[in-house]
């Protein structure tokens, strides 16, 4: 796929709305990604107009509280100066899609070695589906910002949610406004190993 290979991370969005018949397309392509012990761990949450503009004022509650209470160390620090620079980017695009583990609970929740592997099963199972998602809104001339800043607002924004699930993170999704350059990828020599 081509896309494999174009898709960028956009940080600035069009106004222009993003019809419902194309974000069901896009999301039939995350339910289609493997998962383990096809669990299909994934859920997902789109929101739009004033309904993303409530979701928003919640991270923003949250982001608002962490800094309060955040300890002296610069790369907390240095993450929730991104997180905020994520919201604006979440504000301009006009969907959010909210990603939720149905089968996980709360990070801040201490859990046994089973809990922990089934954990990251179900995230390699949403992560592929978010690639899946990527890729097919890539295909159908959209961008996207796959984002999980969300954790400096967790409580806040799961509240909100009125949700048990663990809060995965979202993505930001709309016609793009810019054209990213291709970021630096690694040469394969230096993160793959043959032993044969």
């Amino acid at each position: 796929m081509e896309q494999i290979y174009s898709r960028r991370s956009i940080r600035k969005y069009k106004n222009d709305p993003v019809s419902k018949e194309m974000i069901t397309d896009i999301l039939s392509a995350g339910k289609a990604a493997p998962s383990a012990k096809n669990r299909q761990p994934w859920k997902y949450i789109v929101f739009a107009d004033a309904p993303k503009t409530k979701l928003l004022d919640s991270m923003e509650l949250g982001l608002n509280n962490t800094t309060g209470v955040l300890p002296d160390i610069p790369q907390l620090k240095a993450g929730l100066a991104d997180a905020w620079n994520t919201l604006r980017i979440m504000r301009e695009a006009p969907v959010i899609i909210i990603v939720l583990n149905t089968n996980g609970t709360s990070p801040f929740i201490p859990t046994d070695a089973n809990g922990r592997i089934t954990e990251i099963c179900d995230t390699l199972s949403i992560g592929a589906s978010i690639q899946n998602i990527l890729l097919k809104a890539a295909g159908a001339g959209l961008g996207t910002l796959w984002i999980a800043n969300t954790s400096f607002a967790y409580k806040e924004i799961t509240d909100f949610l009125d949700t048990d699930c663990q809060l995965v993170g979202a993505i930001a999704l709309g016609y793009p406004d810019e054209s990213p350059l291709e970021r630096p990828r690694k040469p394969l020599d230096e993160i793959v190993e043959f032993r044969y």
